[in-house]
C-alpha cells in the first residue's frame, strides 16, 4: 500500500496497516502448523554447495598429475569441485544434484588430506591375512597391522577363526605409529567388551642386551712379546732382494791329490 498519496485520513492508514499484520499473522501461523522450526539439514534431493578449507600442501595432491585425480572424483560422484589458493590455505567448493553425491565427493577430498591420528577409530578393509594377524587400508592408501593379539580378547590361533577374510569390513583403533618407519599398529579387540574374569598374560622378559658388533671385551694389557728383530722392508716389484749370504767366486785351482798310481806294482 502506497501511503504517500494525498488525501488518505489517518483511520485509513490505521485500518489499512492493521489488515496488513492480521493477513502477515494467519501466514505465519499457517507456516508454523506445518514445520515448527527449520530443518537441520536440506532435503537429500536439494541442490546445494559446500564450502571447506584445506591446509595449502595438500592441494597438489587433491588435483593430482594433470588434474587427474579432480577429474576422476568428479566422475565418480557427479559433483563439480573447484579449488583456489587463497591467503595461503586451499578454499572448496563442492556443488551437486543432491546431498549423496556431495557427500560422496567431500569423502574422497578428506581422505586424501586426512593425518592418521592416535586413538581414532577407522572403518578399514581388511587386504591380507598373514600367519600373525592381517594388514588393514584403515585410509586410503594407508595399511596397518592388526596383530593376531589385537583381533579378540581371546587366544586366536589363527586370523580365520575370528572369521575374518580379505575384503571384509571391520573397525579398528590406531594405537601407535612408529616413529622411525612410520608403521601403524592397530587393533579391534579394544573396541570390543572385556570379558569377565578376563586375566592379561604375563608378559615375556625382555632380553638382554647384546653388546653393540665391533666393542670388543677388555682383555687387559697386552704382554710384550719380546723384541722379534725388526722386519726388512718389503722390495718393490721389479727389483730383485739382495742375498745375505756370502757368494765366493768359484777358483780354477786343482784339487790335492796323491801319487799312488806311481807306486802300485803293475
Amino acid at each position: 500500500m502506497d501511503i504517500k498519496c494525498d488525501g488518505l485520513s489517518f483511520d485509513i492508514l490505521e485500518k489499512a496497516l492493521m489488515q496488513a499484520k492480521a493477513g502477515r499473522e494467519h501466514i505465519l501461523k499457517c507456516i508454523t502448523d506445518t514445520i515448527a522450526e527449520p530443518r537441520p539439514e536440506l532435503k537429500p534431493h536439494v541442490p546445494r554447495i559446500e564450502a571447506f578449507e584445506i591446509p595449502k600442501e595438500f592441494i597438489g595432491a587433491v588435483i593430482g598429475p594433470g588434474g587427474k585425480i579432480i577429474q576422476q572424483m568428479q566422475e565418480d560422484t557427479g559433483a563439480t569441485i573447484t579449488i583456489d589458493e587463497e591467503d595461503g590455505v586451499g578454499k572448496i567448493q563442492v556443488s551437486g544434484p543432491n546431498k549423496e553425491a556431495i557427500d560422496a565427493a567431500i569423502a574422497k577430498i578428506k581422505a586424501i588430506v586426512a593425518i592418521p591420528e592416535v586413538g581414532e577409530v577407522y572403518e578399514g578393509t581388511v587386504r591380507s591375512i598373514m600367519p600373525y594377524g592381517c594388514f588393514v587400508e584403515f585410509m586410503p592408501g594407508k595399511d596397518g597391522l592388526l596383530h593376531i593379539s589385537e583381533i579378540d580378547w581371546k587366544r586366536l590361533e589363527t586370523v580365520e577363526e575370528a572369521g575374518i577374510k580379505e575384503g571384509d569390513k571391520i573397525q579398528v583403533k590406531l594405537l601407535e605409529i612408529d616413529p622411525k618407519t612410520g608403521k601403524f599398529k592397530l587393533s579391534h579387540r579394544v573396541l570390543i567388551e572385556k570379558p569377565e574374569g578376563y586375566q592379561e598374560r604375563p608378559a615375556r622378559p625382555e632380553r638382554r642386551e647384546r653388546p653393540e658388533r665391533g666393542e670388543r671385551r677388555d682383555r687387559g694389557e697386552r704382554r710384550d712379546r719380546g723384541d722379534r728383530g725388526e722386519r726388512r722392508p718389503r722390495p718393490e716389484r721389479g727389483e730383485r732382494r739382495e742375498r745375505t749370504e756370502e757368494f765366493h767366486e768359484p777358483t780354477n785351482e786343482p784339487k790335492d791329490f796323491s801319487d799312488e798310481l806311481d807306486k802300485m806294482d803293475f
